[in-house]
C-alpha cells in the first residue's frame, strides 16, 4: 500500500453523511483593457481641451478599480477612457484637416491676387 494511502487509512474517513463542498475563486485570465498607452499618446500629442488628460485619468482608474476587484466600476472606467480617447483624436484629426484647408486656400487665394 503506497504511503498516502496508509496515512489516510489510518486518520479515518469523515464520519458526518453530508458531503463537504470547496468553493475555489478562480482569477479572470482576461483583463480589462484599460488604454493607457493610446490615452497616454493623445494626452501627449493630441490634447484636445484636455480630453487627453482625461483620458489618461479614468486609465488608470481602470487598472485601480480592477486591482480592487470592482469589476462593474473598471468595465465603466474603460468605456469613459475610451470614449474621451475617441473624442481626443476626432477633434484633433478635424482641427487638423481645418487648418490645411485654411492654409491652402489662403495660398491659393493669394497666388491669384499676385497674378
Amino acid at each position: 500500500m503506497p504511503k498516502e494511502q496508509h496515512e489516510v487509512a489510518m486518520m479515518g474517513a469523515p464520519h458526518s453523511s453530508a458531503s463537504m463542498t470547496t468553493t475555489i475563486n478562480m482569477p479572470r485570465e482576461v483583463s480589462l483593457p484599460d488604454h493607457v498607452v493610446w490615452s497616454l499618446f493623445n494626452a501627449l500629442f493630441m490634447n484636445f481641451c484636455c480630453l487627453g488628460i482625461a483620458a489618461h485619468a479614468y486609465s488608470v482608474k481602470v487598472r485601480v478599480t480592477d486591482v480592487v476587484g470592482d469589476v462593474t466600476g473598471a468595465q465603466a472606467h474603460a468605456s469613459t477612457a475610451k470614449c474621451l480617447s475617441i473624442s481626443a483624436l476626432v477633434f484633433r484629426v478635424l482641427t487638423a484637416v481645418i487648418f490645411i484647408i485654411r492654409t491652402t486656400s489662403s495660398v491659393l487665394a493669394m497666388g491669384a491676387v499676385a497674378q
